[in-house]
């Protein structure tokens, strides 16, 4: 329909994979579960539910009589009980039985931690293959030295394969708070309209170890270990600032990786992939503009600012509960992960088909490199008997001179001539030169890459080789 407005994450960004995890057949699907446990686990404690009820309830978890809730919710302005009408409907016999006990919040909290915890999921598994593809091509290009920065000023060299390891180390710390803040998923279980589970304790007649065993039944049925101990008629909106806590981390790992190709590419040493009948620039044809590096900035930007929404209402909660965090919940919680997903799917895709320019990097490198060798040409010439501190100042002086002819003139850095014809350093050209070799000035960053993939990154892809392979087409 192209009449009416469309999320931008669901018709261009967002994965299949992800879209489905937040729909709403996932979210109705994940109701009927939840109530088939509820049924499953009150049965086994002692309550009137046959096995008849049961299967019926099975039956009829997956075919959702839509057309039925939808007319119910018409009449009666209430989703939840809409859709239990309509599953009634399908099941005459199990009807007395579903969502016995229960509160809204029962179906509504508990699938909101089962949608974000597949939502996570799906997260961990694009993380492990934009290691694997970092890690290669690190390991790839850790040899080849290239100009560092900082505050982007020419600095000590690194190595093309060492930078790559930055973005690396980001993306690893990601993973290990992705791990983390899954290891912590609970559900709400079953604890009635203000937390008490008072309405359990009248179905159990005052058993409180029934209650309490309710919880635990629900959780195993469901894939969970455990449910919260305690809540209000909901789980503390804490648990979605600190799940969108993650997703602002990765978000921010891709808008740092992004702005470094960016950058990159204006220096004409890496590129993004660009397709054989791509158009960069409606005006300039010549234009190879990084455009899926700045959609990764751009969807990260949102990410990060989205993370203030959980955070507002998790602090503006009244007491046990209020509603206004539904409808905020409803678009903030989603759209993070959608954007996070979209931002996983150009990350990988981006930096799987990188562009390498040797021969740009190199002439970089090799502009700069006299300057930053200045110090190891003075640590030669006092060998050689020359003295440090008359030495440092015409490094200084031939310095200030070469890079004026850099920048003020527009010339080719003369700074080994310069060196060369005075007399007080005693080296020919040639002997400088020979101290010129870019691999003499990385330190161990050819190392540092090597170890860190070995140690860290490589028992990650090891242990989770059944996740690899994930193959990513983008819309450019």
């Amino acid at each position: 329909m192209h009449d009416i407005y469309e999320s931008p994450l669901n018709s261009r960004y967002a994965s299949k994979e992800m879209k489905y995890i937040f729909s709403p057949d996932f979210k109705f699907r994940t109701w009927r579960r939840l109530w088939i446990a509820l049924a499953r686990a009150e049965q086994e404690l002692g309550l009137d539910i046959t096995d008849e009820q049961i299967a019926e309830l099975e039956a009829h978890k997956d075919d959702i009589n839509y057309e039925v809730a939808q007319a119910r919710e018409k009449e009666v302005r209430h989703d939840v009980m809409s859709h239990v009408y309509a599953y009634g409907v399908q099941c005459p016999k199990a009807k007395p039985i579903i969502h016995l006990g229960a509160t809204s919040c029962y179906v509504g909290d508990n699938t909101d931690v089962i949608i974000m915890t597949e939502g996570m999921r799906l997260i961990r598994k694009k993380l492990i293959n934009l290691m694997d593809v970092l890690s290669r091509f690190a390991l790839e290009y850790k040899d080849m030295p290239c100009l560092a920065f900082t505050h982007f000023q020419p600095a000590q060299p690194t190595t093309v394969g060492k930078r790559a390891s930055l973005w690396l180390q980001d993306v690893l710390l990601d993973f290990e708070e992705l791990e983390f803040r899954l290891s912590q998923m609970k559900l709400l279980g079953s604890k009635g309209t203000t937390g008490t589970q008072a309405s359990f304790m009248d179905l159990f007649d005052g058993d409180t170890d029934k209650v309490k065993a309710l919880d635990q039944k629900i959780a195993a049925f469901m894939g969970f270990d455990s449910c919260y101990p305690v809540s209000g008629q909901t789980y503390s909106r804490k648990v979605d600032t600190q799940v969108l806590a993650v997703l602002s981390g990765i978000a921010q790992s891709a808008a740092k990786f992004s702005n470094d190709l960016r950058l990159l590419q204006h220096l004409k040493e890496i590129e993004e992939p660009f397709e054989k009948n791509q158009i960069g620039s409606s005006a300039m044809a010549y234009k190879r503009n990084p455009m899926r590096s700045e959609r990764i900035a751009s969807l990260a930007r949102y990410v990060m600012a989205d993370t203030l929404n959980p955070a507002i209402t998790a602090a503006t909660q009244w007491f046990e509960r209020t509603l206004d965090d539904s409808a905020n919940k409803r678009i903030s919680v989603a759209e993070a992960f959608l954007a996070t997903d979209a931002i996983l799917e150009l990350y990988i895709n981006v930096a799987d088909g990188l562009v390498v320019y040797p021969k740009m990097i190199e002439r970089r490198l090799m502009s700069e490199l006299p300057f930053m060798a200045t110090e190891n040409i003075m640590m030669e010439a006092v060998k050689r008997g020359g003295d440090r501190q008359e030495l440092h100042e015409k490094i200084r002086v031939h310095s200030m001179a070469a890079g004026k002819v850099v920048k003020a003139e527009g010339g080719q850095n003369d700074l080994v001539d310069r060196i060369a014809a005075d007399p007080a350093f005693g080296m020919t050209k040639p002997e400088i030169e020979a101290m010129l070799k870019p691999e003499n000035f990385v330190g161990r960053a050819p190392q540092q890459t090597e170890e860190f993939v070995r140690d860290f990154i490589r028992p990650i892809l090891d242990a989770n080789a059944d996740e690899l392979g994930l193959k990513v087409e983008i819309n450019v």
